[in-house]
């Protein structure tokens, strides 16, 4: 074989050996995961290496509302949206409830107000501790908001939403085992290997059973609630998944680039 046939197929298979990785790593982003008899998407990133941002207007300074107007805005700047979910809970405008931090800019301020109910039933955002999911330069965490609010980590991206699922590997003691208030829930937990996971239910699941999932399944220390019933939203072309939400459209969206 002559060097240059040698130097052609040497190049050919390397090439196909790298569409081949990135296929596997790219499949293996999101996949069906059961536990204890309920279904779930998992999304596992890596901080770092994974392009993964929160958005929440557009240039014209209007909420995205929906994953493929997003889609299109970042196709219009030659890049792929190959992942999105709901990034917590928003208002009526679609403007985040609590903390948003967008390219290291604070765009909405912590919230810490108190919630008072006369029925008893408080908004799951102000159920204590509601937290705060942060992203730097190479790595994410997750802190009750109080915690956030004095250590000021750096941070590119932030968001904040309530419940704390699971915090230093403790369940949120609020939760109630064998609980009947089940719904498709979506979450996010920084895990032991450093990874980012995200999980959306495809089951009514309580929150008890759903904070486990993170601790005991995933190995996540610490995991938010992002948002529940009819904000559950997961885009994903590559399991035909393009959700939308029954309350209009969505307020900030986790989102990873390629």
């Amino acid at each position: 074989m002559t060097y240059l046939k040698y130097a052609v197929l040497a190049g050919a298979l390397t090439l196909a050996a790298t569409v081949t990785s990135l296929h596997q790593a790219h499949a293996e982003q999101c996949e069906q995961e059961s536990f204890e008899e309920a279904k779930y998407v998992v999304c596992t990133l890596e901080p770092g290496k994974a392009d993964l941002r929160l958005f929440w207007k557009n240039a014209d300074d209007a909420p995205y509302r929906t994953f493929s107007s997003l889609a299109e805005a970042v196709r219009a700047e030659g890049r792929t949206l190959a992942f999105a979910v709901n990034a917590g809970m928003y208002r009526a405008d679609f403007s985040p409830m609590g903390l948003y931090v967008e390219n290291a800019r604070e765009l909405q301020r912590a919230n810490t107000t108190k919630a008072e109910s006369s029925t008893g039933q408080v908004p799951n955002f102000y159920k204590k501790p509601n937290g705060v999911f942060f992203l730097g330069e190479a790595s994410a965490g997750i802190l009750p908001t109080s915690e956030f609010l004095k250590r000021r980590p750096k941070a590119r991206f932030a968001t904040q939403s309530g419940p704390m699922l699971v915090i230093t590997k403790k369940l949120n003691p609020i939760f109630i085992v064998g609980s009947t208030d089940r719904t498709r829930r979506s979450g996010v937990g920084v895990c032991d290997d450093g990874a980012v996971r995200f999980a959306i239910s495809e089951d009514g699941v309580n929150f008890h059973d759903f904070a486990r999932l993170f601790r005991d399944h995933l190995n996540c220390p610490d995991a938010l609630f992002l948002d529940g019933g009819r904000g559950v939203g997961l885009y994903n072309p590559e399991m035909g998944r393009n959700d939308r939400s029954w309350h209009g459209g969505y307020g900030p969206i986790f989102g990873l680039v390629e």
